[in-house]
């Protein structure tokens, strides 16, 4: 029955039981029959609601249902419940996709996340998660150059990375679950990159922090001292910046954002939190951003943002492999048959390169 399936995906696309039998030329009644599965719409009126909600009829019949576990929301105050429900709906729908990907394949090509080796059992000072993501820097063969994209790093350790665009007004800032023991991290393509690449951190932080922390430390606290040390260790930062500053220039901080993928407002609280600047010197920063208006936008240009072509990659290696065929690997994609069958081709590239 296609009730429940029905129903997450009129969440995803926002759209109310009126609208949506407005779309499919049936009333909100027999939209909610639908939902309930009291009763079945015809090939017909199947078709509309397919047309109307963005995705394939196969959608309806797909055979596997996940649901997220631990979920857990990082979202502004304001953050209305229905764009919740529709980055609710829109990672079940990926998610359900990922997996259905990885039944399908006899030995799927993802490894297993293992926690770093190192971690502490319990952790007292926010001072000692700058060791710990040293170390996690060290046991992934980081270094202490800047990670030029951390999705991929992620994905290579078997975490999931899910982008949602469905949050039009970036009230969305990510969340972290567990789909069927896999670790899941999803970020909204609504940020740009520097905000991204630190909601991916952070939620890098929950994941290993969890449960070590003493109860005198506050979690979010400590996730965003990892996030900030992961992405920009203290070592580098005191080359470039010195051991002492009475002073920064926003150009040395708009400097090691883009270097490093982290905010300017970031990379001050950095600055203090390895003491290179003092609480006082921090504070009138901070002011001078206010005045400025960079807390929300800041100057130059913006970090690029991070994109995910993993699940793209492995549709497109199971069907070079006969694992699937060209009309699972488009459904997998949510891509119209015929537009997948020229993607493939690289008809659409090839018409570019002509212009």
């Amino acid at each position: 029955m296609i009730g429940e399936r029905l129903k997450r995906a009129r969440a995803a696309a926002g759209l109310s039981m009126l609208a949506l039998g407005q779309h499919a030329g049936v009333s909100a009644n027999m939209i909610k029959k639908y939902e309930h599965d009291e009763n079945m719409p015809g090939s017909s009126v199947l078709i509309k609601l397919s047309k109307a909600l963005g995705v394939r009829t196969e959608y309806f019949f797909r055979p596997v249902q996940v649901e997220l576990g631990e979920v857990e929301y990082r979202k502004r105050s304001s953050m209305p419940a229905g764009i919740l429900k529709r980055v609710h709906a829109d990672v079940l729908d990926q998610a359900e996709r990922w997996h259905e990907l990885a039944n399908l394949w006899p030995n799927f090509p993802v490894a297993d996340f293992v926690l770093p080796d190192g971690l502490p059992e319990r952790i007292d000072t926010l001072d000692e998660i700058e060791a710990i993501a040293d170390g996690v820097r060290s046991s992934w063969q980081l270094g202490q150059n800047p990670i030029p994209d951390l999705v991929d790093e992620l994905e290579a350790r078997g975490i999931l990375v899910i982008m949602t665009d469905v949050d039009e007004h970036t009230k969305f800032d990510g969340l972290q679950a567990q789909i069927a023991g896999l670790p899941v991290i999803v970020v909204s393509t609504n940020w740009p990159g520097d905000r991204q690449r630190f909601t991916l951190a952070h939620e890098l932080g929950h994941l290993l922090l969890q449960g070590r922390l003493a109860a005198t430390l506050d979690e979010e606290q400590a996730c965003n001292r990892f996030a900030g040390a992961f992405l920009l260790p203290g070592e580098p930062m005191r080359l470039q910046l010195g051991e002492t500053r009475h002073r920064l220039e926003p150009k040395e901080l708009y400097l090691l954002k883009m270097e490093y993928g982290l905010s300017m407002k970031a990379c001050l609280f950095r600055a203090k939190d390895l003491g290179i600047i003092s609480p006082a010197v921090h504070r009138g920063m901070v002011i001078q951003f206010s005045k400025n208006r960079w807390n929300k936008v800041e100057p130059g240009r913006p970090y690029p943002p991070e994109t995910t072509l993993t699940f793209q990659q492995l549709v497109y290696r199971a069907l070079g492999e006969s694992i699937i065929g060209e009309s699972k690997a488009a459904e997998l994609i949510g891509m119209p048959l015929m537009q997948f069958h020229q993607e493939r081709k690289l008809e659409q590239l090839d018409a570019v390169a002509d212009q």
